[in-house]
């Protein structure tokens, strides 16, 4: 596959886009911007809801791929939900069909496997085809997103990574989040491969470094050129003696999705 040179980066003021925005031009990418906020520093991104389906195919007209982490990344209603997070992703895949846009790497999530109970031991990784056992509306969603992006490929040839992300943080801000951090500049090699491998069709990748705490297999992520340099265990001895070890029966220790299985932190808006 020709590399891309523009891509589309949705949720460009958020928490990640914020951290992409920074990172991804260093890989030889024009970034344009779209939110649906304005992006602080960035006058000519596009502020534009997904729900305006004229401004979707503007906004991916001429571009090489998008890179999309809009919509909401927590838990909300269930309409509030669908209306982002599916609604809003089958038109980006329509603007993209429409306009001959080939490759789309989807933000998917730990959520989608959230109630997966996490290995203990000697227990082998978990890998990406483990049953699908969202922990929210929001995980609901991206499971979504995964069948959404699978059928645009069988259908109309647009290729898809979904990363299921675990948590994309400068730092890992819980004992929970030792095994699931996916550092800054990771996050930015991931990207990378998933935009620049070649025949992905639909390929569904976790979304870590290379964590001595890891839950997961990041084997398919390996397959597309990914290659973690950052681990969070050096993290791991002041997290734990400020937060302590998740007691026997915490929804930390229990399962992937860790509280987003019990109490998920809601949607502010």
């Amino acid at each position: 596959m020709r590399k891309p040179r523009t891509v589309l980066l949705t949720g460009a003021a958020g928490g990640v886009g914020t951290l992409m925005r920074k990172l991804l031009p260093d890989y030889g990418y024009q970034l344009r911007l779209l939110d649906l906020v304005p992006v602080d520093g960035a006058p000519d991104a596009i502020v534009a809801d997904l729900a305006d389906r004229e401004a979707l195919r503007k906004a991916v007209r001429g571009v090489d791929a998008v890179i999309h982490l809009a919509g909401i990344s927590l838990e909300s209603t269930f309409e509030k939900v669908l209306a982002a997070n599916v609604t809003g992703l089958h038109h980006l895949y329509e603007a993209a069909r429409e306009e001959g846009v080939r490759r789309i790497v989807f933000a998917s999530s730990n959520h989608a496997v959230g109630f997966t109970p996490r290995p203990r031991g000697d227990d082998p990784l978990v890998p990406v085809e483990t049953p699908r056992r969202p922990d929210s509306f929001y995980g609901l969603s991206k499971c979504f997103g995964e069948d959404l992006a699978q059928l645009y490929w069988d259908l109309h040839e647009v290729e898809t990574v979904s990363v299921r992300v675990g948590s994309c943080f400068p730092e890992p801000t819980s004992v929970r989040m030792l095994s699931m951090w996916l550092s800054p500049a990771d996050c930015a090699r991931l990207l990378h491969s998933a935009l620049t491998a070649e025949n992905v069709g639909h390929t569904v990748v976790y979304g870590s470094s290379a964590n001595t705490r890891l839950w997961w297999d990041l084997s398919s992520a390996r397959a597309i050129g990914y290659e973690p340099q950052d681990d969070s265990e050096r993290f791991a001895e002041r997290l734990i003696a400020e937060k302590g070890v998740p007691g026997e029966g915490d929804p930390d220790d229990l399962y992937l999705g860790g509280r987003f299985c019990t109490d998920p932190p809601r949607w502010p808006h």
